[in-house]
């Protein structure tokens, strides 16, 4: 995605929901509806003009319709945190929520941050589909967990075996989505060439590279701060008065920052520079967390600066 230190002027923010879409246009102050299908959406962005720019909220997919006819026909959009939009709407007082209201907000939102709002440009083919598969292997991995867990709780003697039939399903699955994990990877150029990159990093394997791949497209296109900030991994000051406390991480995506946590753990027990860092840190009287924390960012700022440099080789195309 780009940055863009525009100002729109004219701003449409759209409620995304199953079925329908409620859109506020901030020029016309009005409020539409558009059914949530491709001929409907194509119908209505095919009378905007390329001035437009369109803020929705991410929606578990359901907003994946408008953004592809957005891109069609080249009107700039932005796809935005659900939790920075609720957090935006609280800022204004406003206590009501409807789906009208919501569009109104994100129109407004749009507007106001525009020019720190990145544009939204759909994946490549080969990285959506990485993306699907890793997504739906974290998914089964955590129902695995779940019923592992089931099965070892008091009482569950009656219902084991339907359990352990499901545990064996799942681990079939997940062997399954693995296997084809790394038959795309192996197939697609580009891909192959991060993960060769990545699994050169100490404490990354094949799962946690292909994490990284489909789910934090930004590695190699943006600095170390910010690759930092979006694996949540970026220290935040808590400064008041004469009170100087520990420095907390926070946001970002979860997703990142449980399998860099994984790749942490490995690279604090392997030899390498990172194990001497992590011991280095507690030596100077860090607490564990901190200095397991410090080594998952420096894994991460490793894997942007190494993918950085593929792309400026020409050995790799940067991907949105």
């Amino acid at each position: 995605m780009d940055q863009s230190a525009s100002t729109a002027k004219h701003v449409i923010g759209c409620d995304v929901g199953a079925k329908e879409i409620v859109i506020f246009d901030s020029l016309s102050a009005t409020i539409a509806r558009v059914a949530n299908k491709r001929a409907a959406l194509m119908a209505w962005v095919s009378g905007l003009s390329a001035a437009a720019f369109v803020v929705c909220e991410a929606t578990g997919g359901y907003e994946s319709e408008l953004l592809a006819a957005l891109a069609a026909a080249g009107v700039s959009a932005h796809r935005a945190d659900a939790r920075k939009v609720k957090a935006f709407i609280r800022s204004l007082g406003q206590l009501g929520k409807t789906d009208a209201i919501d569009a109104r907000a994100l129109a407004r939102y749009g507007q106001e941050r525009d020019g720190s709002l990145a544009r939204w440009h759909p994946p490549e083919a080969s990285r959506a589909q990485l993306q699907a598969l890793v997504l739906t292997r974290r998914d089964l991995v955590a129902d695995r967990t779940a019923y592992r867990n089931r099965l070892k709780a008091p009482g569950s003697a009656h219902v084991a075996q339907h359990l352990e039939s499901i545990v064996a399903c799942l681990d079939a699955e997940i062997t399954a989505l693995d296997a084809s994990i790394n038959t795309l990877i192996r197939n697609t150029k580009d891909l192959k060439a991060m993960a060769k990159v990545l699994n050169g990093i100490k404490g990354i394997g094949a799962t946690t590279a292909a994490a990284l791949i489909a789910l934090l497209p930004e590695l190699g296109t943006t600095d170390r701060r910010r690759i930092a900030s979006l694996a949540g991994l970026a220290p935040h000051p808590r400064q008041s008065g004469g009170m100087d406390a520990y420095r907390r991480v926070r946001g970002g995506r979860p997703e990142i920052k449980r399998v860099l946590f994984m790749a942490a753990l490995s690279a604090c027990r392997a030899e390498g520079p990172l194990r001497d860092a992590y011991n280095r840190l507690i030596q100077n009287g860090k607490k564990r967390m901190v200095a397991v924390i410090a080594i998952m960012r420096k894994i991460v700022v490793i894997a942007n600066a190494r993918i950085k440099e593929l792309i400026q080789k020409d050995q790799l195309n940067p991907m949105n």
